[in-house]
């Protein structure tokens, strides 16, 4: 069937629409696939050096997505230095601890400096000693050098309420300490062996990374928190400041290239696409479902609350 020219110059125009429609949306993929990883990489120096902040705040968990984000800030090469924002009131032994390792392996790749706001204390603490140098406000609380197990004992309240245990184990001290049952002088002993065991881990800690007698260490260690003043004083810590003064060492002491910017760089967030509907939905109207961690605190902890 032959067109008439009419025809024809509709077609040719509804296919140069397409063709236009078509680009536009190739532009818009592009766009957003630039922002999707600029949002989940965490920074946007792509290409160029840059100066990392990791945000270690709320409690420390033992978190493989933490690790991770370490080493990775350890193999990008536009990476020239890190800044480790610390406020946290401390965690999990095992959390503490994994971070302070993979923070001193970070530090043989590049400098790493910790810079203390108003809490890092305990497990924060411990954390910030994987770090070259520490920096902390006056008011910084900090310290807390110490281990703790808590637990509590419901067996009067049960026998009240008609409740009785039944508990049955291959061994006395199997499952102690237990709410369900009276802490014995010989279970007291065992769990207090376990404690002090960790707390000569973290004393050792203290003293090769501050370079202190290990009998100051442990006078300095008897669990209480420092003023970030008190904590100079005591040489926990290298420097009264924040991360202007974070920068100026790492030019002035790591030979670091000035006017770099600081880039945060975060984990990634690994919802469900209902979470993330969800979490956008209640952000709107200020609640925060998934802002908490899911993870408990069971085992040693190093954490320290008033």
């Amino acid at each position: 069937m032959a067109l008439n020219a009419d025809t024809l110059l509709d077609r040719l125009y509804l296919k140069s629409q397409i063709a236009k429609w078509r680009m536009l949306a190739v532009a818009f993929g592009v766009v957003a696939l630039i922002a999707v990883m600029h949002h989940y990489s965490g920074h946007s120096a792509i290409g160029k050096d840059y100066i990392a902040r990791i945000t270690l705040d709320g409690i420390i968990t033992d978190d493989r997505k933490v690790y991770k984000l370490i080493e990775d800030a350890g193999d990008n090469n536009n990476i020239k230095a890190v800044i480790v924002w610390l406020d946290t009131p401390g965690g999990s032994a095992v959390g503490g601890e994994e971070t302070f390792l993979h923070l001193r392996e970070l530090a043989k790749k590049k400098p790493v400096v910790a810079v203390m706001r108003s809490i890092a204390a305990s497990a924060g603490y411990m954390t910030a000693l994987g770090a070259d140098y520490i920096i902390a406000r006056e008011g910084t609380i900090t310290g807390s050098i110490g281990v703790i197990i808590e637990t509590g004992e419901v067996t009067e309240l049960a026998a009240k309420l008609g409740i009785k245990p039944i508990i049955i184990k291959s061994a006395p001290l199997k499952a102690t300490p237990s709410p369900f049952e009276k802490m014995t002088p010989e279970s007291e002993r065992v769990i207090q062996q376990v404690i002090n065991d960790f707390y000569a881990r973290f004393v050792d800690m203290v003293t090769d990374r501050r370079k202190l007698p290990r009998d100051t260490v442990v006078e300095l260690s008897d669990g209480r928190v420092y003023s970030g003043r008190a904590a100079f004083k005591n040489k926990l810590i290298d420097a009264i400041g924040g991360e202007d003064e974070a920068v100026k060492w790492l030019e002035t002491q790591k030979h670091l290239k000035a006017g770099l910017d600081i880039e945060d760089i975060k984990v990634k967030k690994e919802n469900s696409w209902l979470e993330r509907v969800t979490d956008s939905a209640a952000h709107s109207l200020g609640i925060d479902f998934f802002s908490q961690s899911s993870e408990s605190l069971d085992g040693l902890v190093a954490i320290w609350h008033p």
